[in-house]
């Protein structure tokens, strides 16, 4: 997965800036539960740091920035299976020499069929279209499970929420705020997500196997309470972990899921994440402004 993640920094002295802008996008795939329309579900998480646009002055002591994101998921033909326009307007300043100007966030839920795609992120400054632009690429390869798997991991910047609502941000009875590019910052001692359970046997039980490391070796495993697979439907998975002990750095989990009989491993999944011991790390996913 590739992406840009820029952690967030005081605003500088001036109100309009050179660098061009910055962007966070991930993409996270899980099963898609419409019999009719055959495919998987596609999340798309972006996050748009307003530190590199440009404020424009709207009033007396009275300043914003804007910019603009395009979304695409391009067939292996480069032909278009989807495409959305999205402007993005951060709240007003008073002032942008001493304002923290925090990140736009939002979720995107698209269905597409089977097949290999390549998701496309591109934003610009509206203010400054000399500022440039910045194009974020990745592979996508979407598939229905045919066998025991789990889906995508979801790094979250804080614990799941159990809840009954309908929402882009809720899934499996949970309500989900997105770790932009699973980065976590300063002062974060949790490492949160989520992911879901495919195909397996209905109402046979399987143990959950958590598995945190860093590269120089530090690693902890831990065990969850066995669970019982929903019937038809993906078992969601909702876990954290203390990072505590982790150096700054990269660091993957992994998650196994086993036979609770028989101890066999039934489904693996792996997800590389970001530690800073200095940085702050970009809000999560919202809604639009």
């Amino acid at each position: 997965m590739r992406f840009l993640l820029f952690p967030l920094a005081l605003a500088s002295a001036t109100v309009a800036h050179a660098a061009p802008p910055q962007l966070i996008l991930e993409v996270a795939r899980f099963r898609n539960l419409d019999q009719v329309q055959k495919g998987g579900e596609v999340e798309i998480s972006v996050t748009v740091p307003t530190q590199p646009l440009t404020y424009r002055q709207r009033a007396p002591k009275s300043f914003q920035s804007s910019a603009v994101v395009e979304l695409d998921i391009l067939k292996a033909d480069g032909t278009s299976a989807w495409h959305e326009t999205v402007t993005l307007k951060p709240p007003v300043l008073n002032d942008t020499t001493i304002s923290i100007k925090n990140p736009l966030s939002f979720l995107k839920r698209v269905t597409v069929p089977d097949g290999t795609y390549t998701l496309r992120g591109k934003v610009r400054d509206q203010y400054k279209a000399t500022n440039g632009e910045t194009v974020v690429e990745q592979q996508l390869v979407v598939s229905a499970p045919k066998k025991p798997e789990f889906s995508d991991i979801v790094f979250l910047s804080k614990p799941a929420v159990k809840t009954t609502g309908e929402s882009v941000f809720n899934r499996g009875g949970y309500l989900l705020t997105r770790a932009p590019g699973g980065y976590y910052g300063r002062g974060t001692e949790g490492l949160y997500f989520y992911t879901e359970l495919n195909q397996l046997p209905a109402g046979r039980p399987v143990t959950l196997h958590y598995h945190l490391a860093a590269p120089d070796g530090t690693a902890t495993d831990a065990d969850a309470a066995a669970v019982t697979p929903a019937v038809g439907r993906p078992t969601s998975l909702a876990g954290e972990l203390p990072l505590g002990y982790l150096p700054a750095g990269p660091f993957t989990l992994t998650i196994e899921a086993r036979d609770a009989a028989t101890k066999k491993v039934l489904a693996t999944q792996s997800r590389a994440g970001e530690r800073s011991l200095t940085e702050y790390a970009p809000a999560g996913a919202g809604g639009l402004r």
